[in-house]
């Protein structure tokens, strides 16, 4: 015997399972939809099915099911069909009834029966008979019963059956159960999920429905759906019912409420419980902070979410899963992209945490991407810098290795090294050496183009979320990157005097925006000028006044390009710049002073100097006197 269906019409007809449609070879029809496919709510739609010109029957589907039919006229069949619906709206049936109102519950057969006899399950069973009526739209055997007035101080469970009219003693298979819920006045429950309410698709999640002593059974319902998602009795003593879900879908994705049932009736129901399941589309957006994910206390940061697939949405959740906004995405002509800005004003302890974004579309939103990669917001705040070294020079080439020293005198707990412009920020935990610095060593990967740029580091200790002021910024420069050399030559020539003055010349016949000029074992790291073009070539002027022996070294000089300013051209080749005049004295041991230097070269100048003068007063007094006697002659 056929098991008839129930169904509960209070905001529309429950709808069967469609029928089989076997696709022949008739040609495809044409689907058209006035006025438009988007609509207001209450306005009428009309689709035009335009197919073959002898078809006896046109049917319209609605998610695979049977929705209308239209049967033409033998004697004048036409090539299109017209199906119209007044008043449309995006209602579904519903088991949630309101307290003292009425309902039609709709018993649905495909097999034909001649009545329908609904029957209230309980202490007290009550039963309605009604003739069957078919319906030529979905082709099945119905009934309509009113019910009512619904109250909270009872459970409202429905079967339907049916029989023939010859038979009336025989009866079908019951239907399945329909429970009726109904929000009460007892103590309101509280739902919740576990581990979130943001779940990764095929991941498992609990659902807990709490707080009404002396509970019968709980019932977990999904807004929109035709049917309950659980009947659970609750576990004493905590008066929780738990709903388990081992693996989640995109239908699990909506909102739940929760009804619970004791003797003294219908609790009220829950607040509503959002479930989100995420990875439903592949593409996962880029999460990326301005202008830094490190802040000062009371700074502001703007979080962007990018995405190269058109979300209608764009989200941004932090660490514990609280929801903190949803913007439009923006289609960015110029990079191709959607885009959408989360905007933080005055960072405090509060906002720090690891955030991410997802996109979602309208009709589904509780449907998401894939999330973006973690992004960590920190803040730094007043306690003393640390220093940010490297061993290895600051102008690398590639597949070389590289090490990054973060170190202070202040006994920092860890250590966090910051690559500007990136959002990865790297922690570890410190060294403590015997002089009681505290440092922490980065290695990072072979040395390529992607490890230039500039970095930054900042200590904090273990019980404070907040890190020290940031280090000086160190620069990593990668050579070779430009597949030409500048070349370098000295002014007035490679070997000087102390106190001298020396300009370094760096040319390039190709176009470079900076010259960087390296002494080989500096720890300085490199100066920087901007290029200026001179008739033939780019060209930079490094100016040292007063050189000392410090300066003596071997000098190389790089270019760069305003648009990738760490990576550089080849090194030109190497000029040898030797200052001379070093006097070594002996006292007591080796001494070298440069300073002494400069005293006996002063002292050598003085002696000549005075020199000079004896002989030429010696001189002018000679003269002086040889006038003298010869007037004294003539005198005579």
């Amino acid at each position: 015997r056929g098991k008839p269906l129930t169904g509960n019409s209070l905001t529309g007809l429950t709808l069967g399972l469609g029928t089989p449609v076997l696709a022949g070879a008739l040609p495809k029809p044409i689907l058209r939809v006035l006025p438009d496919s988007v609509v207001s709510e209450n306005m009428t739609v009309t689709f035009l099915c335009e197919g073959t010109t002898g078809a006896k029957e046109y049917s319209l589907y609605k998610d695979r099911h049977k929705y209308l039919r239209h049967t033409e006229n033998p004697q004048t069949p036409k090539d299109k069909a017209e199906f119209s619906i007044s008043k449309i709206d995006h209602k579904h049936p519903s088991h949630v009834v309101t307290e003292g109102g009425n309902v039609t519950l709709n018993c649905i057969s495909r097999q034909q029966y001649s009545r329908f006899i609904l029957v209230k399950e309980g202490p007290q069973k009550l039963s309605w008979t009604q003739d069957s009526q078919y319906n030529y739209s979905t082709r099945e055997f119905q009934a309509l019963f009113s019910v009512g007035p619904v109250t909270s101080g009872q459970r409202w469970t429905f079967r339907c059956y049916s029989f023939k009219k010859n038979k009336p003693q025989l009866w079908s298979e019951p239907s399945d159960p329909l429970e009726l819920l109904v929000s009460g006045t007892l103590h309101k429950l509280t739902i919740k999920a576990e581990p979130g309410s943001v779940v990764t698709c095929r991941s498992a999640v609990t659902i807990w429905c709490e707080g009404t002593m002396n509970a019968e059974i709980c019932v977990l319902h999904k807004e929109e759906s035709q049917k309950t998602w659980g009947t659970q009795t609750p576990e004493m003593p905590e008066n929780k019912a738990k709903f388990s879900i081992p693996s989640v879908t995109q239908e699990h994705g909506g909102q739940y409420h929760c009804y619970c049932y004791s003797s003294a009736g219908w609790s009220e129901r829950s607040d509503t419980l959002e479930i989100v399941v995420t990875g439903i589309y592949y593409k996962k957006p880029h999460l990326t902070a301005l202008p830094s994910p490190v802040i000062s206390p009371g700074g502001n940061i703007t979080l962007k979410c990018i995405s190269w697939v058109g979300y209608d949405k764009l989200i941004l959740t932090k660490e514990d899963q609280k929801f903190l906004s949803s913007m439009n995405s923006q289609y960015i002509h110029s990079i191709r992209q959607y885009q959408a800005y989360f905007f933080i004003a005055s960072m405090t302890q509060d906002h720090i945490g690891t955030f991410q974004c997802y996109g979602y579309y309208n009709d589904t939103p509780q449907l998401w991407s894939v999330p973006s990669d973690h992004l960590k917001i920190y803040i730094s705040g007043l306690s003393k810098k640390p220093s940010l070294l490297t061993h290895q020079g600051h102008i690398l080439d590639p597949g070389k290795s590289l090490t990054l020293q973060c170190c202070s005198d202040i006994n920092y707990d860890r250590f966090l090294l910051y690559k500007v412009g990136e959002d990865n920020l790297t922690e570890h935990g410190n060294q403590q050496t015997k002089t009681g610095f505290s440092l922490s060593n980065f290695t990072l990967d072979s040395v390529s183009s992607s490890t230039g740029g500039q970095y930054r580091c900042y200590g904090a200790y273990n019980l404070s979320s907040e890190w020290s002021a940031s280090s000086d910024p160190l620069d990593i420069l990668i050579a070779g990157q430009l597949p030409f050399s500048p070349s370098l030559s000295m002014k007035p020539n490679s070997t000087v005097h102390s106190g001298d003055n020396v300009t370094l010349l760096c040319q390039s016949t190709n176009k470079v925006d900076t010259f960087i000029l390296s002494k080989e074992g500096a720890a300085q790291q490199p100066q920087q000028l901007k290029s200026k073009f001179q008739v033939w070539d780019f060209q930079a002027e490094f100016s040292m006044s007063a050189v000392t022996t410090a300066l003596s070294g071997t000098y190389r000089c790089y270019g760069s390009w305003d648009s990738s300013l760490y990576l550089l051209t080849q090194a030109s080749d190497p000029v040898e710049l030797t200052v001379s005049g070093e006097v070594t004295l002996h006292s007591h041991g080796d001494l070298t002073s440069e300073n002494q230097d400069h005293t006996l070269e002063n002292l050598i100048r003085m002696g000549m100097a005075v020199m000079i003068l004896i002989v030429i007063g010696i001189l002018i007094f000679e003269g002086w006197w040889s006038q003298r006697q010869g007037k004294h002659v003539a005198g005579m």
